[in-house]
């Protein structure tokens, strides 16, 4: 009995099917007598001697008539003559055309649209059964008690502005109570944003965590199914089950893809607004005081529909930023718990290496470091409590250029002299001039090893923690991203350099157009991107670069000898560290009293 229900919606579409199958095969066969078949000689006879009374001719293989001294149908061969129905007028039969082949396009067509017909029904009733069952609560057990989810704010690092905002959402789920005495209605929806990697997810559960309430995660692209009405009904589901659960986190990853802006109805989305207005609803529509909260995370909250950031809807926005050096710290040695580093490890170094790295991009680097220290040990043997054992500084060092420029080719026998004496002064252009008109970043590394992923040779440059940052700061730095093509011009001239200067010219050019438009250190101090005005702008830009061109080209014409010896040092070492680069051009200073223009 359970099986006949389980399966009751299939039986019943085999059963329709069936039905209209039959009711097809009637169609067809039905009054299709097959007619005498008379031979196509006898019907000549016939035709002559004025016995034919009638005639029903098609383009089919035969065709059928009648005698004029009886009813019967007889059939013989069609002839398909072009002359056939005329000698047959003439004859004084009367002759009736048909189209049988148009008939059975027809019930053809009839039988595809029905069939069509079916598929469609089963895919939506398929559909709205994944709507039904397919969001699966996390951490809640069936008989309705709360599981703790496994996690905690003890297990995220950093983010203390991000956890305080949230500190009272906690209070919130643990006493809901509390809050109604004071007469404070808490927020409906929170809104984590930030750049990925930066533990947004990760923050949604520690909540959960921290409150010892359900975790329902879901994605933003579940809810968005081709069929409409899918998607709403999912949501409804959603917060049918979290209702029956009483209090919960329901976490909503990627929000914006279905709650993006929108449109006048007419090229827009009607499955996505339809969800989109399924989730306005149903958040408006629970007591504030129930110990439901909503949490939804985008890298992009510009794109998010105003109805979704309103208050009553999603009232706090919290900031889930990239760590400082500080939070940077205590990932790495969050991470670290579990990996058997070497004594001689410095995280601070580390932390203070990977400016600009997100929390994901942290755990990656440990995890890279971790497995190059199993692939460097595979063949000798582990458990004897050495180094050998360990993650050295080695293996975090690899992972650590790996993640920022690929990994290094192993195979450069098909390399050119020339182009290595190419990439040499290409970089030590970018570490000389980093070094004199940036003197507070640190060269780490000079390489011209090339990578996996195209580069031919790098120059890490790490900027110290700023909060903010100043025309001339700005302005340095595009003399460095153009003093790898100024070093070309200088060994090889003008009309000689190369394609290699692409990335950095790039990476200018989106740095000069928000000095103009978006920074207003330009001619005008207005945000010159919202006037339209690109033909001001182009040639405002274009005087910038050439002017900071000029500027690196003679900065580095001054210190040519430095430059020299750099690329000397480069070609035959192959890769500098930050000292050896300081060293290098601190006794080339000094000896050729090489200072900077800047």
């Amino acid at each position: 009995m359970r099986y006949i229900q389980r399966y009751r919606n299939v039986f019943g579409i085999i059963a329709i099917t069936g039905v209209i199958a039959a009711i097809i095969a009637v169609a067809f066969f039905v009054n299709r007598e097959t007619p005498d078949f008379i031979e196509y000689t006898v019907f000549l006879d016939a035709l002559g001697e004025g016995r034919i009374a009638s005639a029903q001719i098609s383009g089919e293989a035969a065709f059928t008539f009648t005698f004029a001294d009886g009813d019967l149908v007889f059939s013989t061969n069609n002839p398909r003559r072009e002359d056939f129905k005329e000698t047959l007028l003439l004859a004084g039969v009367t002759v009736t055309e048909t189209n049988a082949p148009q008939t059975d396009f027809v019930m053809l067509g009839f039988t595809v649209i029905l069939a069509g017909g079916i598929i469609l029904m089963v895919r939506r009733r398929g559909g709205m059964a994944t709507a039904k069952n397919g969001l699966n609560p996390v951490a809640v057990n069936t008989n309705g008690e709360t599981e703790r989810v496994g996690c905690n704010f003890g297990d995220i690092a950093g983010n203390l502005e991000a956890k305080e905002s949230v500190g009272d959402i906690i209070d919130y789920l643990r006493e809901p109570g509390r809050f109604a005495r004071y007469g404070a209605r808490m927020p409906r929806g929170i809104l984590l944003y930030g750049k990925p990697g930066t533990g947004k997810t990760l923050m949604a559960k520690a909540m959960a965590g921290e409150a010892g309430v359900p975790f329902y995660a879901v994605s933003g692209s579940d809810f968005v199914q081709m069929y409409v009405g899918v998607g709403a009904a999912r949501v409804r589901e959603l917060f049918k089950k979290v209702r029956e659960h009483g209090k919960g986190v329901i976490f909503i990853d990627e929000i914006d893809a279905l709650g993006k802006k929108r449109g006048d109805g007419i090229n827009g989305n009607d499955e996505r607004e339809q969800t989109l207005n399924a989730l306005l609803t149903e958040m408006q529509g629970f007591s504030e005081n129930n110990g439901i909260v909503v949490v939804a995370a985008t890298n992009r909250i510009d794109t998010l529909d105003d109805a979704l950031l309103r208050p009553g809807r999603f009232d706090r926005r919290v900031e889930v930023g990239l760590p400082d050096i500080n939070a940077r710290k205590q990932i790495l040695t969050l991470h670290a718990r579990n990996k058997p580093l070497s004594p001689d490890t410095d995280l601070v170094k580390l932390a203070r290496d990977t400016v600009f790295f997100s929390g994901a991009m942290l755990e990656g680097l440990l995890n890279d470091a971790a497995i190059n220290a199993a692939r460097r040990n595979r063949d000798e043997g582990c458990g004897n409590g050495n180094d050998g054992d360990m993650i050295n500084d080695i293996d975090i060092s690899s992972a650590y250029y790996t993640a920022i420029a690929g990994a290094e080719k192993k195979d450069r026998s098909m390399l050119r002299e020339h182009d290595r004496t190419v990439t040499a002064w290409h970089e030590s252009g970018h570490a000389l001039t980093a070094a004199l008109v940036h003197p507070e970043n640190q060269v780490a590394k000079v390489t011209i090893i090339p990578s996996g992923g195209g580069v031919g040779g790098f120059c890490v440059n790490i900027p110290p923690e700023r909060m903010y940052h100043t025309k001339r700061e700005l302005e340095a730095q595009l003399m460095v991203n153009f003093a790898g093509r100024c070093a070309e011009e200088i060994k090889f001239g003008k009309e000689n350099v190369t394609t290699g200067a692409s990335n950095d010219i790039e990476k200018a050019t989106d740095l000069i157009l928000q000095y103009v438009t978006r920074y207003g250190f330009g001619e005008g101090i207005l945000d010159r991107a919202k006037l339209e005005d690109k033909a001001s702008v182009s040639k405002e830009c274009d005087t910038i670069a050439s002017r900071l061109y000029a500027q690196s080209l003679e900065l580095l014409q001054k210190n040519h000898a430095v430059l020299e010896t750099l690329s000397a040092q480069l070609l035959e070492k192959e890769t500098l560290d930050g000292d050896e680069v300081a060293e290098i051009i601190q006794k080339n200073a000094t000896s050729s009293s090489a200072q900077s223009a800047w």
